[in-house]
């Protein structure tokens, strides 16, 4: 037996949303209760059923035969990979040499996660874009002015390396998957995340490929908005992208993931391309993938590992990779997260009592670093003095040319005002 929690409720919402042939390859709670039943009474009364059972072997053969689901230009790119795919053009000291004299960063360099806090204008600005209350130049508009305010308030406030503030985002995973072709979007496919929260997943059906750039535009814009620090580019990663979806079960994750791999690689390179020299490719949810026998642990990482490094090795020497972590037990995947080989790792930190400290020294960490200094879950406003201890009982830890200061979070569920006192703190 198995609960139906991790199953949307039903499919019937779905009908006029989503294209028949679709609707056929999917099944959700009550679809697969009525399976069940399905399959009981074949085996005491299989006439009484054979015209389920042809039309779902019917459903089967579609999806096994459909053009929509293989996109062999996008198999072919995956298998002619070499290692030298996985891997920066030079090591990480010979980089950060670059990135200094390129960034010309201070000492302690300051910035964000990435989001700011999205208020009610925004999300009533974004609903009423989907309902075509405001045309897509007036909503483009209205995103413009917000990124531009961001912006501006990082560079009054004193903030090193910035953010756009992700205002055209709904979350980390259906942004992109909007954007990549082998996704759909379900109408009322919710389910429980944690407590009251819920969230509605995309549904990867196909090979994954992106048809265009994706934040190019935007990346670009926010960078014109400031004068001479450097804007970062803000992506989510392969494995995240696929552990926060329903995910085609006729491949290997391993194998979905490094098609996602290869689309945010090019947007990786096309941001470079763009001018972008700091972009942030985030990867929180490589531990929640873990599989439940530890005996697979190793190959798991292993390919978690290999597709994060697929997504960001396509750079030169001069562009910082950052990523991101959050919810996780460090000492239980900190060999991986060294094995990202990503110049600048931000990590939340400020909840476990400084525990990270613990698995920096177990295990070291060459490159740099930011653990974050405050908890953005909570609405309490660290003062100067707090952060300035924390960030002192790291200093023991992490050399000093490695140390970032950051929250430990994004900010979206943050109200301004708390904002613009905590990240004050932190500058100060």
């Amino acid at each position: 037996s198995c609960s139906l929690l991790h199953s949307p409720h039903s499919l019937k919402p779905e009908a006029g949303h989503l294209d028949e042939e679709t609707l056929g390859w999917l099944s959700f709670a009550e679809e697969k209760i009525e399976e069940v039943a399905i399959l009981a009474a074949a085996v005491s009364s299989p006439d009484s059923v054979q015209a389920q059972l042809e039309s779902n072997a019917a459903k089967a053969a579609s999806r096994r035969q459909s053009e929509r689901i293989t996109r062999p230009a996008v198999q072919q790119r995956l298998a002619a990979l070499d290692r030298s795919s996985y891997e920066r053009k030079a090591p990480f000291a010979e980089r950060q040499s670059g990135q200094r004299a390129a960034l010309k960063l201070p000492l302690f360099p300051t910035t964000t996660i990435g989001s700011f806090p999205q208020t009610a204008e925004v999300r009533k600005a974004r609903a009423q874009f989907r309902k075509d209350a405001l045309s897509k130049e007036e909503y483009a508009e209205f995103l413009d002015a917000e990124t531009r305010k961001c912006i501006e308030w990082q560079d009054e406030v004193g903030l090193d390396v910035l953010v756009h503030g992700e205002f055209e985002r709904t979350d980390m995973v259906e942004f992109f998957g909007e954007h990549l072709e082998g996704f759909v979007f379900t109408k009322k496919g919710w389910v429980q995340s944690y407590g009251s929260r819920c969230v509605k997943p995309p549904v990867i059906y196909g090979d994954v490929s992106r048809p265009h750039a994706m934040t190019v535009d935007v990346a670009k814009f926010a960078q014109s908005c400031s004068k001479n620090k450097p804007v970062k580019g803000m992506l989510t990663g392969p494995v995240t992208i696929l552990q926060w979806s329903f995910v085609r079960d006729d491949q290997p994750r391993s194998q979905t993931a490094g098609q996602i791999a290869l689309a945010i690689r090019d947007e990786v390179v096309d941001l470079e391309a763009a001018g972008i020299q700091v972009i942030q490719v985030d990867d929180p949810a490589i531990r929640e993938g873990l599989p439940l026998r530890k005996a697979d642990y190793a190959a798991y990482l292993q390919w978690s590992v290999d597709v994060f490094r697929l997504a960001t090795t396509g750079v030169g020497n001069q562009t910082q990779i950052h990523t991101h972590f959050c919810y996780s037990d460090f000492n239980e995947i900190f060999t991986a997260i060294k094995s990202l080989d990503a110049d600048v790792i931000t990590i939340e930190n400020s909840k476990s009592d400084l525990k990270l400290l613990g698995a920096l020294e177990t295990h070291g960490y060459a490159a740099e670093i930011g653990p974050g200094l405050y908890d953005i879950h909570s609405p309490r406003v660290p003062s100067v003095e707090e952060m300035a201890a924390r960030f002192a009982a790291l200093q023991k830890y992490i050399p000093a040319e490695n140390l970032w200061a950051n929250p430990d979070c994004g900010l979206k569920t943050r109200g301004w005002p708390e904002v613009r006192e905590a990240l004050t703190n932190l500058v100060t």
